[in-house]
């Protein structure tokens, strides 16, 4: 039955339309409402094909970056000019949004679990374990991989390329082996005033009248053939601006959080 079609993840699309119903609209007015979100370059959205999308872009919460995210495509798609007023737009939102999220992150209680109903492609971390950095990184999970390359070929997939809500930490190699590997078209997002509106988890409002920013810049052009992965890179780390030359134009309090 059309009802219960699944997708790629046996995932039933009907049970993830209404979780984006549900938690997007709990949650818009914290982009909308409590807190100002400013969006830039939502015309790109609107010029991308249907798969393989690969966003890339800073991170300062684990949810609330994401759930900005699905807001502002969905509010584009439905022909929004970098805005999210009318949370209608969600009563049809775009499906094959997948985002990439830590295994321990996303197990770690209920709500994330039903959160990761929505999208969530869950990987397990080399570096970092139980919130703590592991002196011995552990092997690739090749399945990690292989259900990033599934999404790609479904839709569009969400990367947050250094793999911690720190600002300035260097991007992990494994996105630019992906970049590399599937020859996704890359777009970049440049977020702020998140950690500032939010807890660290991006579940709690920690301040209102916070004016977050949403900037989604062209796609990155590379070389697929040529670049090699540590060009590729730093072509990242200055697409999302957290390569080190940034550092000298941030206020130290974003750098320490």
């Amino acid at each position: 039955m059309v009802l219960f079609k699944r997708n790629p993840f046996g995932h039933i699309l009907f049970i993830k339309k209404w979780l984006i119903r549900i938690f997007g609209g709990i949650t818009h007015k914290r982009y909308r409402g409590f807190n100002h979100l400013q969006i830039e370059g939502s015309e790109i959205i609107k010029t991308l094909p249907e798969t393989n999308v690969l966003f890339i872009s800073n991170h300062q919460t684990y949810f609330a970056d994401v759930v900005a995210m699905f807001h502002v495509f969905n509010a584009s798609l439905s022909g929004r000019d970098n805005s999210i007023k009318n949370v209608g737009y969600l009563w049809n939102p775009k499906l094959n949004i997948y985002y990439v999220a830590a295994k321990e992150t996303m197990h770690a209680g209920l709500l994330p679990k039903i959160l990761a109903y929505a999208g969530a492609i869950t990987v397990e971390r080399t570096w970092r374990s139980k919130g703590k950095d592991v002196t011995e990184k552990r092997d690739i999970n090749p399945n990690d991989t292989e259900n990033i390359r599934i999404a790609l070929e479904d839709g569009w997939v969400i990367t947050f390329p250094q793999g911690t809500t720190k600002s300035f930490k260097p991007v992990r190699k494994g996105t630019a082996h992906i970049i590399k590997q599937h020859r996704p078209i890359v777009v970049p997002i440049v977020i702020d005033g998140f950690r500032r509106s939010f807890d660290k988890k991006g579940l709690l409002l920690k301040k209102k009248g916070i004016q977050q920013s949403f900037v989604i810049k062209k796609p990155l052009e590379i070389d697929y053939d040529n670049d090699t992965i540590d060009q590729i890179v730093e072509k990242v780390e200055f697409a999302i601006e957290q390569h080190p030359s940034f550092l000298k134009v941030v206020p130290a309090e974003e750098i320490e959080n």
